[in-house]
């Protein structure tokens, strides 16, 4: 049986009722083992928008397979808009574009699925799609039938675009998802499909989708979509700082594709937006022209050590900030976000270090900042980006000359007992205090 990656049943407070529909029919998520980690792949939107046909997809998939991006991890290949007939059929079907799609999506995705790929496809909550071309607004299931059950694809990315009049819809903006939730359930329920379904919202942060996607899908869209300038990068690092705990194994939140290689950014900036997407468990869509990729940006995209953070199957969290960098008080700044992070993994706690000021500067922490850290202990030092053992970090840890802009990403383990002697008694040493009641003057 195919089952839908939509996670539940939480909703036990809402009285909407195709919500309740979803909880009686006992939807599945984390059980499936489906989607459990972040989705690697590949999006035609950022490079090529609505100039996709067949033979580009089978051309990036084999070049998916030639630049070993497969075998770094990267198993999805997905159209974004464009990919319709701007009329349906006479009988309601959505229609490939006769003429760049003209051998049909089941053609398609047998192509990409022996080649040993995921094929995804796109689609929108509304009466059109953000390109103009036909929404799956009461034509849920129908279209549910047609993408999954019919043509074989394994992903949607569901936009929210030409949303109808509240009058027509009736709905807040969880609701106007329910409905292909519904429908993707009702296929898995009769055993219309053999394989998991990955439900991605593109639903933006304004309407605070961190607080209810996992409710319902896979991934969530957290904010606008990305450019390929620093300033964007920093404020999407920015804004989803303050929403790490919205991501787990239930669902993540989507930071938007993957620029590396599109633009003006610099080496050390496509190093920071691919570390920082990857250590916060974004879904990682690359969506550049792989036909062009240059072999510093593949050298970032098939950095094993970084990819395995994000495809982590023991611990889901993402990194948070420890601290926050030049906002002491936690106040947003989008051009300067938090530049202190970590997080659990499987093989030790990730700390990722993010120079956001325009100079080149050393970056010190004292260890037990972070909350993944026991006191009194001194932890061995991996550099992810390196591959380099570095000694052992007792207390505290400096990294110099991090680049403008730049980021270093570590692997720390814990070897054992801090060396004796060591004064004073505490690296914070506020409030620390001996049996008798003296407190440690640092």
């Amino acid at each position: 049986m195919r089952r839908i990656f939509v996670v539940g049943p939480r909703l036990a407070s809402f009285s909407i009722g195709l919500i309740g529909a979803i909880l009686s029919r006992g939807v599945h998520g984390l059980s499936n083992g489906v989607a459990k980690v972040p989705v690697l792949g590949y999006n035609t939107w950022n490079f090529f928008q609505c100039n996709i046909d067949q033979d580009l997809i089978i051309d990036t998939a084999n070049l998916m397979v030639s630049l070993g991006l497969q075998d770094a991890g990267y198993n999805y290949v997905n159209i974004d808009d464009c990919w319709a007939e701007k009329n349906r059929s006479s009988t309601g079907e959505l229609q490939p574009d006769s003429v760049r799609f003209s051998r049909g999506m089941k053609n398609l995705t047998d192509q990409v699925h022996a080649l040993g790929f995921k094929a995804g496809i796109y689609g929108d909550s509304g009466w059109f799609t953000c390109a103009g071309y036909p929404g799956s607004f009461e034509h849920e299931d129908q279209d549910a039938q047609t993408l999954f059950a019919d043509w074989g694809f394994d992903y949607l990315k569901y936009d929210n675009c030409a949303i109808p009049f509240d009058t027509i819809i009736q709905q807040g903006t969880m609701g106007k998802y329910v409905p292909m939730s519904n429908a993707l359930q009702n296929l898995a329920t009769n055993g219309s499909l053999s394989e998991p379904v990955v439900f991605s919202l593109c639903q933006w942060g304004w309407s605070q989708v961190w607080l209810w996607g996992a409710r319902l899908g896979h991934s969530w869209r957290t904010t606008g979509d990305i450019s390929s300038q620093w300033s964007s990068i920093a404020s999407i690092i920015n804004f989803n700082s303050f929403i790490t705990q919205a991501t787990g194994f239930y669902g993540r939140n989507d930071m938007d594709m993957l620029q590396l290689g599109n633009g003006n950014m610099t080496f050390d900036e496509a190093k920071t937006h691919f570390t920082a997407w990857a250590l916060m468990k974004s879904p990682l869509l690359i969506g550049t022209n792989l036909s062009a990729i240059t072999n510093e940006t593949l050298s970032i995209l098939t950095n094993k050590e970084i990819l395995a953070i994000n495809q982590d199957s023991v611990e889901p969290d993402a990194v948070s900030p420890f601290r926050w960098g030049i906002n002491p008080d936690w106040t947003s700044n989008s051009s300067f976000p938090a530049q202190y992070w970590s997080g659990p993994s499987e093989n030790g706690t990730v700390f990722m270090l993010i120079n956001t000021l325009d100079t080149p500067s050393d970056m010190f922490f004292n260890l037990t900042e972070s909350p993944w850290i026991r006191a009194g202990r001194q932890y061995s030092v991996r550099d992810l980006w390196a591959h380099t053992d570095n000694g052992t970090a007792v207390r505290n840890f400096t990294a110099t000359s991090v680049p403008s802009h730049g980021v270093v990403a570590l692997l720390l383990n814990d070897s054992g007992e801090e060396p004796l002697g060591i004064y004073p008694q505490c690296a914070v040493w506020f409030s620390c205090s001996s049996e008798n009641g003296t407190y440690v003057d640092g």
